[in-house]
């Protein structure tokens, strides 16, 4: 078995694009070698890595929260069981947070968009006189706790 992969198996395999896959490279998420010939050359254990990536931006973490979390790893190897429950253990509650604010999304998705405000005239009875607004931009109701 082949150890190294092109950057187009690595493509194919995580479902990133090559140019995605060259970003993560250059924000030091990812590691590669090069040949002879100065192209690219991937260890295996890059796919566990994108996949921890991927995973991490979809639980909400940012960027730099994922490449924070990921400097505390060595570059040459996937996480084991123990550093993976490490680097997770916060974001069960991040979850929970966020499943909040998306069920209340939903609740009023027809309606209103947290008060960021779409509609200051349908919106009178529960943002009168568009108090809402003193406290700042954006869809306040849904970033209340």
């Amino acid at each position: 078995m082949e150890e190294h992969l092109t950057i187009g198996e690595i493509a194919e395999r995580s479902g990133l694009a090559p140019s995605a896959i060259r970003f993560y490279e250059r924000r030091g998420l990812l590691a590669a070698e090069r040949t002879l010939g100065n192209q690219r050359r991937y260890r295996r254990d890059v796919l566990r890595r994108i996949a921890f990536v991927r995973i991490a931006q979809r639980v909400g973490l940012s960027l730099e929260e994922i490449i924070e979390a990921l400097a505390s790893l060595p570059v040459e190897k996937a996480p084991s069981a123990q550093e993976w429950q490490r680097l997770t253990r916060g974001w069960r509650e991040r979850l929970d947070e966020r499943i909040v604010m998306l069920e209340a999304l939903r609740g009023g998705l027809t309606s209103c968009i947290g008060c960021g405000c779409l509609s200051l005239r349908t919106c009178s009875l529960a943002n009168p006189g568009d108090v809402v607004g003193r406290d700042g931009p954006g869809p306040r109701y849904l970033l209340k706790n």
